[in-house]
């Protein structure tokens, strides 16, 4: 592979972790108003579940983006 479709491929890469942390994120704004407006048991259940998953992700993906950091000033 070339360089320059190597660049565009990490670009790309960093580009996708990025737009997925911040949907992550947005989501995590978004779902305790879900739960409290949720009127059945299950579906506040559901979003409160869906809630801590979702934090999950997001320290996965800040994990994901230091070590990516720390590889690239190596």
């Amino acid at each position: 592979m070339a360089k320059k479709e190597a660049k565009k491929l990490d670009g790309l890469f960093h580009d996708t972790l990025k737009d997925i942390y911040f949907a992550e994120k947005k989501i995590l704004t978004t779902l305790p108003k879900m739960e409290k407006a949720a009127q059945a048991p299950q579906l506040k259940r559901a979003f409160a579940k869906h809630k801590t998953e979702t934090e999950g992700h997001v320290t996965r993906l800040e994990k994901v983006r230091h070590s990516l950091v720390s590889v690239a000033t190596a």
